[in-house]
């Protein structure tokens, strides 16, 4: 009648995945609209950059866990709608290596890749970034993907702290931050795939 417990299929994973995020961020908003974007931009930008199909595929389902270290953070910092206060930022950093650390010692790729994601998605290439400044092409090329999409939705996206830009004003911003924020290749990247890009935010709300 039941299936065996250890019969996991990969759909199996991705669904528990999809869960497990759409929870962690969930009482910060409703996330299911993002996590879904977040799939399809980090499959293309990875496909952008001549990655193989299987590992587009990986990246774009454990892309879905990189704020899986938030179900950590209070919820009068995760909700508060003014500036936050020094050591609130530094509470709400955390959530990066909380989500590692959630994440640390599975055996399955999935879940391993969401771990390194989850550390380095808010890493920036000019070394600026948290929790650990790396800088270059030491940042893993998941994270250094996920930054970016991550940055794109969160300005085009409106949320309870704040409201949205246009598109053409956050596609301008990412392309100044290259080799400043972002990999100057993926930008490349998402330049040359902007079009899909749009189509994939204008489908998803």
């Amino acid at each position: 009648m039941f299936k065996n417990i250890l019969d996991i299929s990969q759909q199996d994973i991705q669904d528990h995945i999809v869960l497990a995020a759409h929870i962690a961020e969930l009482k910060e908003w409703d996330n299911r609209a993002h996590l879904e974007r977040m799939r399809r931009y980090v499959f293309l930008l990875a496909r952008g950059l001549d990655l193989s199909e299987s590992e587009a595929r990986l990246f774009s389902i454990a892309a879905q866990l990189h704020d899986i270290g938030k179900i950590t953070i209070p919820d009068s910092i995760l909700k508060k709608t003014d500036n936050l206060e020094p050591h609130e930022w530094q509470i709400s950093e955390r959530h990066t290596v909380e989500g590692a650390n959630l994440l640390r010692g599975a055996s399955s790729v999935f879940l391993q890749t969401g771990e390194t994601i989850a550390l380095t998605h808010h890493e920036r290439w000019d070394g600026s970034g948290y929790p650990n400044g790396t800088k270059g092409s030491d940042i893993p090329v998941t994270g250094r993907i996920v930054a970016l999409v991550d940055v794109f939705d969160a300005l085009t996206t409106k949320r309870p702290y704040k409201k949205e830009v246009s598109t053409q004003e956050a596609y301008q911003l990412i392309v100044e931050a290259s080799g400043k924020m972002f990999d100057p290749e993926l930008v490349q990247a998402f330049r040359d795939n902007y079009d899909d890009i749009l189509t994939i935010h204008k489908n998803f709300k």
